[in-house]
């Protein structure tokens, strides 16, 4: 295995995240060491491009694209592969005042005819002017463009046709849009987060500052995609703006050999890393098979970061045994609270304590909205019918975070409604959308994150997703606690094999889970069924409807998801397949990135 440059940041005094605008922190990032290394799923070094040739290749690369026709202002597509082409691309757009939209790559759609009409749709949404793409991806985006009147279509080279004049580039102001965000669509299409210059840098600093304590010695390891807010923000722009290495592996190829995400760790010295619980479910699992490289060494990793979905502390747990004899420390679980419309983060809990739990009287919180704890029993049961959910920490300074019930009055301590947030980092709206912006952001600043939690001790704690909560007989059931119920109670289910949603009947609502079946016998199905809606009424009192489904056939959003929005709409339009058991069970890569 090659060895990675090295990750000193060089070059003057550290500055964390101090900067006006993106282009600001390149050009200081730039007099250093430091800078992107990209791997292979094998651990072989692919590239290293330091923060000084990003610059000055960005640089050039924006030149041609304004002698290309691109103004200041216009939007440019580029589908995000985890490559050195990206950030190229990516830090051309700001050096140009052109606004880069990351894209999503195929691998989270289902099939060609889906992936194109979705970018395509995607490209209209952002009105953008150019398309740019791997090579390997060039035909299908000609494709998703066709009709279109784009300026420039295809990967970086279309524009080896324009000549690098080193005309000045535009001055970039704090108040110019950086880049389009598309959020990941769980209950909608995907809308475009617009991220200004001076929300962008300003959540960087409180990451930076206060969520993190990011010092000059620091390292980053990830294989987040570019495409969604944690791994461009969180791994391409926060390290740039803080002058920190980063070493990358594709998610494609985490998904494969997910044992290369702590190896690089191990051997590259970092310190940062942050993935969604699956990611750590996925290695633990992996390293149980008896594959765990020899001689890993994750005393160094101080912050294991967990988000993007909700935290199963029981995930967590397992992660730490299985890889606490090398080296890693459960306390450096860091759970957190984010979303694209805040840039990234809203809220951190504290470094050097792990995941904390709060173990609620659930009966409470469906009725009552009230988030009573109770006594566990050393598992994470206490008598009555409870779950554990994970404190995420206060809110970052400089931001405003109320909790408030369906009539907008601001609830108490431990009381569960609307998660609401206000301060410097917000979006500046949904691009192109006055309507879903005026539904999102209130007129004084304050934006409807669609979460529900509670706030205890100054804590949020994260319950679920509102427009996927279930009211059934005067009780308010989150979707997750049934999914998480029967994948862990009923044999042959594993981690996101599950989508709850209910249905709207005249007569009453009506609950459904959807479950990944791998049997092959119509005896055994049942049997499966069965165990599933027995596991329901025990764990929960419901009755349900359950529908054994294709393995990984439930649908996911861009970022990884499970989409219970679209999972319901299938259903209700019968285009749920049922034909399960059509192979061996085994987890193809290509699933796995979706549950990433």
């Amino acid at each position: 295995m090659k060895e990675a440059p090295s990750a000193s940041s060089g070059g003057g005094i550290y500055r964390p995240a101090d900067f006006a605008t993106l282009t600001q922190a390149l050009d200081y990032a730039a007099q250093g060491q430091a800078g992107l290394n990209f791997y292979s799923g094998k651990g072989d070094l692919l590239e290293a491009l330091n923060y000084s040739d990003l610059r000055g290749q960005a640089q050039s690369l924006a030149r041609r694209m304004r002698n290309a026709g691109l103004d200041a202002g216009e939007r440019v597509a580029i589908i995000a592969e985890t490559d050195g082409n990206f950030a190229r691309a990516f830090f051309a757009c700001q050096y140009a005042g052109l606004v880069p939209v990351p894209m999503p790559l195929p691998m989270a759609f289902g099939g060609k005819a889906g992936y194109i009409s979705h970018i395509r749709r995607m490209i209209e949404s952002a009105g953008a002017s150019a398309a740019l793409c791997p090579e390997a991806l060039r035909e299908m985006t000609l494709e998703a463009t066709n009709g279109l009147a784009l300026k420039a279509v295809g990967a970086l080279e279309v524009f080896d046709l324009y000549a690098d004049d080193g005309a000045l580039l535009p001055d970039v102001t704090p108040d110019q849009l950086s880049y389009l965000q598309y959020s990941s669509g769980s209950t909608r299409f995907p809308l475009g987060v617009a991220v200004t210059q001076k929300a962008l840098l300003s959540n960087c600093r409180a990451i930076t500052a206060h969520g993190l304590k990011i010092v000059a010695s620091d390292r980053c390891v990830s294989w987040l995609p570019f495409y969604h807010d944690m791994g461009l923000v969180g791994f391409l722009l926060v390290p740039v703006a803080t002058q920190m290495s980063v070493d990358y592996v594709s998610t494609r190829e985490f998904a494969r050999r997910p044992l290369v995400w702590p190896t690089l760790i191990s051997r590259n010295g970092g310190t940062l890393s942050f993935s969604p619980s699956f990611g750590y479910d996925l290695c633990a699992r992996r390293g149980a098979s008896g594959a765990r490289p020899a001689n890993l060494d994750l005393s160094r990793w101080r912050v294991a970061g967990i988000g993007g979905d909700m935290i199963r502390d029981s995930v967590m747990s397992h992660f730490a045994e299985s890889f606490a004899h090398s080296g890693f420390r459960r306390q450096a679980f860091v759970a957190s609270y984010g979303m694209a419309e805040a840039t990234l983060a809203i809220s951190f809990a504290p470094l050097a304590t792990g995941i904390e739990t709060d173990n609620i009287d659930l009966d409470q919180l469906e009725t009552s909205a009230i988030a009573t704890s109770v006594k566990s029993n050393g598992n994470g049961n206490g008598s009555k019918r409870s779950r554990n959910f994970v404190f995420c920490g206060p809110v970052l300074p400089g931001h405003d975070l109320e909790i408030r019930d369906p009539a907008g009055n601001v609830l108490g301590e431990r009381q569960a409604g609307r998660v609401m947030v206000r301060g410097p980092s917000l979006m500046r709206e949904y691009f192109g959308n006055q309507e879903e912006t005026s539904r999102a952001l209130s007129a004084d600043g304050w934006l409807d994150t669609g979460d529900l939690g509670y706030l205890s001790g100054g804590a949020l704690v994260i319950t679920g997703r509102s427009k996927d909560l279930i009211l059934v007989n005067g009780r308010n059931v989150w979707p997750q606690d049934l999914e998480w119920a029967v994948e862990h109670e009923v044999d042959g289910l594993r981690s996101g094999d599950v989508a709850a949603f209910s249905v709207d009947e005249a007569a009453a609502e009506r609950v459904v889970l959807l479950a990944h079946c791998r049997k092959t016998s119509e005896i055994d199905r049942e049997g499966l069924r069965q165990a599933i809606i027995e596991t329901i009424r025990a764990k929960a009192g419901l009755d349900c409807e359950v529908m054994l489904v294709a393995p990984h056939s439930l649908p996911q959003t861009s970022s990884g998801k499970l989409s219970r929005t679209q999972a319901r709409e299938l259903y209700l339009a019968g285009e749920v397949s049922v034909k399960a058991g059509l192979n061996n069970g085994s987890t193809s890569d290509l699933t796995l990135l979706h549950q990433a």
